[in-house]
Formats: structure tokens, C-alpha cells, sequence
């Protein structure tokens, strides 16, 4: 048999690939392969010593903290998304109306979604600050408030300023990516529905909806995961704080892998955490997706 040669266009494609497929392989299957080993032992990252399942056994029957640090991330995550992704719709919505100065409101509408996710915790954490906070202030000035309120004080506040700051991060691009489908709809379906005297509210869920479909399940996929491994904001704000309260996953995960806020470092426990956390956003992921394929089908 002749060798086929390779010629200089696909030469020149796997020379253009191969750094960002290095790069894939060096840091995400080497890392799920060091995990995966490490979840085995009891290691500091310097000495390991074979245990087993003993490390998943403490997730599940001992360590009751990481079990809240879950809940948490679930009412952060399902509660913003409650208000980020109407929110984006609805101003995706007004965006593609073409009304004026639409670029200026696109661009600023867009601005917080390139802010560093730990900036935005430092921003969100001066501005609810008990004392020299400039919300405090507003509230007190206009009356609303007699002394200032301890944001951080209290685990609903807390969450409740959490969940702010991450809608506020991260709406923009998620509005974005409706504008874009929003875009892509015929406008013939909007000009035959007008003829036949279909109402707005009805155009937008029998029309808009169904063809953005495909658009709005993968934005709402992502923000999931996303909001599921929320950590820098945490880490920039609270903390974990009050108590210990405000913790999340993935913060609560990444404490004991580099000995963080007083832990001793515990490699191999924090391996263990991590794939446990792994494969929850996997059966979340994969639960949303038939629920979302499942009404998609019964809807046509």
C-alpha cells in the first residue's frame, strides 16, 4: 500500500492545532488523571500514604460541611438564574427592537461582563460595607433605613448581596448571545403573524421562543455550570463568612487542597471532594439536558 503524503494545508492545520491540544491535554486530562489517583491517598502533597475509599467514605458519612457548601452553591446558582436569564432576555428583547443610541446601551449594558469576577466581589463588598458602604448610605439618606444594615453579618444578606453581584457579572453576556439569536429569527414569521392580528405576548411565546430554542437551553446549560463552580466571587467578598455560611463547593474544595484559611493542606481529601463535585454537575447537566430535550419535543 502507498503512504499517502501530507500535504502543506493540513501540515500547516495540525502545526496551528497542536499548541491549543497540547495545552487541552496538559491541563485538563492530566489533572483529572492526578485526581483521580490522589483520591486514594492521604497526602499533603509531598508524602501520600494508600487509604482506599476512606476519603470518600469521610464526604459521605463525616464531613457534614461540604454537604452545606453544596446546598449553597445550589440556592445561589438556581436563585440569581431565577432573575439573570429574564433579565437578559427581556433586554435582548428591547435591544433588537432597533430603537436609538442602541449601540451606546449595548456596549454599557455589556461592560460588566468584562470586569474580573474578583473585582466584582471587591466592588460589591465596598458598596454593602457596614459602615462606610455606599448602599447604607443611599438607604439612610432617602430614609429607608435608621442605622446601617450588616450585609455580611447575616447568611441571607450575605447570599442575597452574592447573588447580585453575580447577576450583575455575568447578565451581559448572557444578553448577548439572545440578542444574536434574537437576530437570526425571519422576520417574515414576525410580518405574517402582524397580518393575521397576532397579539405581542403571542408572537413572543409562539414565535420568538420556539426559534431561539435551541439558543436559550445552551445559555441556561452554561450558566448553570457556571454558577455550580462559583468561586472567585466568594473568595473576593465573604469569604465564607459569616461562620462559615456563605461557603460553596468549590471554595470549601479548593481550602484543603492548598491549606488554605487555617486547613492544613489535605490533598487527597480534596481530590476525593472534587470528583464527588464532578460527577453532581455532571447528573445536573445531564438531568437538565433530557428535561429540556423532553419539553422541546412536546412543544413541537
Amino acid at each position: 500500500m502507498k503512504k499517502k503524503k501530507i500535504n502543506g494545508d493540513s501540515l500547516q492545520a495540525v502545526m496551528m492545532l497542536a499548541p491549543m491540544m497540547i495545552g487541552f491535554f496538559v491541563f485538563t486530562y492530566v489533572p483529572i488523571v492526578y485526581i483521580l489517583r490522589y483520591s486514594l491517598y492521604e497526602s499533603n502533597g509531598i508524602k501520600a500514604v494508600w487509604t482506599g475509599l476512606d476519603n470518600f467514605i469521610r464526604v459521605f458519612t463525616r464531613d457534614t460541611a461540604y454537604w452545606k457548601s453544596l446546598v449553597n452553591v445550589f440556592i445561589l446558582a438556581f436563585g440569581k438564574l431565577a432573575v439573570e436569564i429574564p433579565l437578559s432576555l427581556f433586554l435582548a428583547v428591547l435591544l433588537n427592537r432597533g430603537l436609538k443610541a442602541t449601540g451606546f446601551f449595548r456596549v454599557a449594558l455589556f461592560l460588566p461582563a468584562i470586569i474580573s469576577t474578583a473585582i466584582t466581589g471587591l466592588i460589591f463588598s465596598l458598596m454593602f460595607g457596614a459602615f462606610n458602604g455606599i448602599i447604607n448610605g443611599m438607604l439612610q439618606d432617602i430614609g429607608l433605613i435608621v442605622k446601617p444594615i450588616n450585609w455580611f453579618g447575616k447568611k441571607s444578606t450575605a447570599m442575597l448581596v452574592l447573588g447580585l453581584a453575580s447577576v450583575w457579572n455575568n447578565y451581559g453576556i448572557n444578553m448577548i448571545f439572545f440578542l444574536m439569536a434574537l437576530q437570526s429569527v425571519p422576520k417574515e414569521l414576525y410580518e405574517c403573524a402582524e397580518i393575521d392580528g397576532v397579539s405581542p405576548v403571542k408572537k413572543f411565546f409562539y414565535i420568538t421562543l420556539p426559534m431561539i430554542g435551541p439558543t436559550f437551553q445552551a445559555v441556561v446549560l452554561m450558566s448553570i455550570v457556571a454558577s455550580l463552580k462559583m468561586s472567585e466571587l466568594i473568595l473576593a467578598s465573604t469569604n465564607g463568612q459569616p461562620a462559615g455560611q456563605t461557603e460553596v463547593v468549590i471554595t470549601y474544595v479548593f481550602k484543603y487542597f492548598f491549606g488554605y484559611d487555617g486547613r492544613k493542606v489535605e490533598v487527597g481529601y480534596a481530590s476525593a471532594m472534587a470528583l464527588v463535585t464532578g460527577v453532581i454537575l455532571a447528573m445536573v447537566s445531564f438531568i437538565y439536558m433530557k428535561v429540556s430535550n423532553n419539553l422541546g419535543h412536546s412543544t413541537e
